[in-house]
């Protein structure tokens, strides 16, 4: 595939931020002059540096023993069978798995190869020719693997019929991107010791990511992650930021290098242009980490590489930095919206969100990343990341001092209709109440306008089910097949059975906004279904004082133009142990989830209340088959509905109306 015709676009000043904070610095011929000796001048030194501590480099103990037991064994292989089964079945994991699995062996042996340098007083020094080996193989592996693109994402079977990789035509993308970078990595870190070892590697290395990687990237404008449709998701600071630390190591050419950088920081930009002034990100939480925090970490890299000159510290990046806090419940607990978990990953960097956080001087997101931060940085977080822990991991609390999150009062993020709202700031005990508008049209959305998620002690109990594993049903044309994509499966009303539309129309708009008084957002839902807005009203509300959440919906519904039935469903999706009590009660106990918040005490339950002459109540078990979704959840989630038959006019128009509110408190 060439490039489309046509020049190579560019965002106007006035909607670039880094190039109206850069100018002229951000071009092919001053980064040509600024990028000399670019490597000397990042945070992560050569082996031998006195930089390396003498103690401290050690993996987390699992890791450890990992690193130590696989040594010397055979690496993961993944087979063309793995890789041709995304095409066959749909099947993602089987490679992709594989690959990971591979990825992360190098990476424990990278800094197992640190720890031993013979230069360190470390544990493993007699060692170092035993590591480096392991580290030269893994790396040789890579070189030798037909591709670097994940299965699912590469276009060699639309292209050609193909279940095999076409090496003629590299596709560039997450997984290409993520084996440059760990490549760069290593190479700088260990080069010296290569070059000792294993001569003529680092030439592989670099002729591999030119030809897979650098070539493809300045050869070729119609990747859809540059973004230069307008259409801007995460895979742009993914793999950009992985660019500029492939092009940084392992581009020796200066021209070829500045070229790259200058294409990196356009990509960049348009990402940044992107982001709404509150700083929020569509694709949630999880996703912010592999979107937001990585474009973080590229201006880190390009900031370090020119000296400061081109300075990352702005407005906008303030407020990216701001919102991992914004999204907390509790614990390891995060609002999921779009494709992501309730529970934070194991994996993240919460090093490098603190270091944004500290210069910024944004004291609430240094807290939040401090008391989040492990000190244990986790393989599957990539090579650069885990260098970075290594190194600049916040200083440990004391046992007498301990770093606790912010948990914040309240948020409103206006631009993606989200608020956050708890019973008492700075505690996650008590009550926490969520609540979305939104569109259809989000990136990795769920059909989710209007969602409610309720939290009480920092355990969420009516939920969003978050992502499922991915197959190839994820992105095509089925996609609102799965069951945890699906309206009728969120926290949301279902009228006349129906399911919400897909797309930017099918939306909600804000009729109140919340207030920090006042955590209450008022919402018209009609659109999401294809009626008028105020068709469907819903009211979301926390009261402090007396410690009691009110979902409020009213409706007035015309019958829907095809399909429906005459009923009106309002559900909820909850978590744990769900109890049916006396007429209009119910309890929903958080038995059988797998992680608790923060709160003092151990985690009460919720006590749901309504009028029980309004509705007939209906309950769906959902038993979780889905690893993903099952280590989150546990075994089950419970659908609770609430059906109000509809009030029906002579055939065959018919109409409904009704009000309806679910109250919850917490159990005593």
């Amino acid at each position: 595939m060439t490039s489309p015709s046509g020049p190579h676009t560019t965002l106007p000043a006035s909607a670039a931020p880094l190039a109206a904070a850069w100018g002229p610095h951000a071009s092919q011929p001053s980064l040509l002059h600024l990028l000399a000796g670019a490597a000397e001048r990042i945070s992560i030194p050569a082996a031998g540096s006195k930089a390396w501590p003498a103690a401290g480099l050690n993996l987390p103990g699992p890791a450890l023993g990992q690193a130590l037991e696989e040594r010397g064994t055979p690496w993961p292989q993944p087979l063309v069978s793995h890789y041709a089964r995304y095409f066959r079945d749909g099947n993602r994991t089987a490679y992709e798995g594989l690959v990971a699995a591979r990825q992360q062996r190098l990476t424990r042996a990278v800094v197992m190869a640190l720890a031993s340098d013979p230069g360190r007083q470390g544990a493993y020094g007699s060692d170092a020719e035993a590591w480096l080996d392991e580290v030269i193989d893994g790396a040789f592996l890579l070189c030798e693997q037909s591709s670097w693109s994940w299965a699912a994402h590469d276009d060699v079977f639309r292209r050609t019929g193909c279940v095999v990789p076409d090496l003629a035509t590299p596709y560039l993308d997450l997984g290409a991107g993520e084996v440059a970078a760990q490549l760069a990595w290593l190479d700088h870190v260990l080069g010296r010791q290569l070059d000792d070892r294993a001569p003529g590697l680092r030439r592989r290395i670099r002729g591999e990511v030119t030809q897979r990687v650098i070539r493809p990237f300045l050869d070729r404008l119609d990747w859809h992650w540059l973004g230069l449709d307008g259409d801007v998701h995460n895979w742009n600071p993914w793999i950009h930021s992985n660019l500029i630390a492939a092009a940084l190591f392992l581009v020796d050419d200066p021209a070829t290098q500045a070229k790259a950088v200058a294409r990196c920081i356009e990509g960049l930009d348009r990402f940044l242009a992107s982001i709404p002034a509150d700083g929020a990100i569509d694709e949630g939480f999880a996703y912010w980490w592999n979107g937001a925090g990585r474009a973080l970490e590229g201006l880190a890299l390009l900031e370090q590489a020119t000296g400061g000159v081109l300075d990352g510290g702005l407005p906008v990046v303030r407020e990216l930095v701001a919102f991992p806090h914004r999204m907390h419940i509790g614990g390891a607990w995060f609002l999921n919206v779009a494709d992501g978990p309730a529970r934070a990953a194991a994996a993240l960097p919460w090093d490098m969100l603190h270091r944004w956080a500290v210069r910024l001087g944004d004291p609430e997101a240094a807290a939040h990343a401090a008391a989040m931060a492990t000190g244990a940085p986790d393989p599957a977080a990539g090579l650069g990341r885990v260098l970075h822990a290594l190194l600049e991991l916040p200083e440990p609390a004391s046992t007498a001092n301990p770093a606790l999150p912010p948990l914040v009062a309240a948020t409103y993020l206006p631009s993606v209709q989200i608020m956050v709202a708890r019973e008492t700031g700075g505690t996650a005990d008590g009550l926490l109440l969520a609540a979305k508008g939104g569109h259809n049209g989000e990136h990795h959305n769920h059909r989710d306008v209007g969602s409610a998620v309720v939290a009480v002690d920092g355990v969420p109990l009516l939920v969003d089910a978050g992502q499922p594993t991915y197959t190839a049903q994820t992105f095509g044309p089925d996609r609102y097949g799965i069951r945890a994509m699906q309206s009728n499966w969120h926290s949301v009303p279902s009228p006349f059975g129906l399911e919400q539309g897909t797309g930017r129309e099918f939306a909600a708009g804000v009729l109140s906004a919340p207030t920090q008084e006042r955590p209450q957002l008022e919402l018209a839902l009609g659109a999401a279904y294809g009626f008028e807005p105020r068709a469907w009203i819903r009211t979301a509300e926390l009261h402090r004082a007396p410690g009691r959440i009110t979902i409020a919906d009213r409706w007035d519904l015309p019958a829907p133009a095809t399909g429906g039935t005459a009923d009106v469903d309002i559900t909820f999706l909850t978590a744990g142990t769900l109890s049916l009590g006396p007429e209009g009660t119910a309890t929903v106990r958080p038995d059988g989830i797998r992680a608790v918040g923060t709160a003092a005490r151990t985690p009460r339950g919720a006590a749901l209340r309504w009028d029980p002459a309004a509705v007939v109540v209906l309950v769906d078990e959902w038993l979780l088959d889905d690893p993903l979704l099952a280590d989150v959840w546990g075994p089950r989630l419970t659908r609770l509905r609430f059906r109000t038959p509809a009030a029906t006019a002579p055939c065959p128009v018919f109409r409904a109306a009704g009000a309806f509110t679910l109250t919850v408190e917490a159990t005593p």
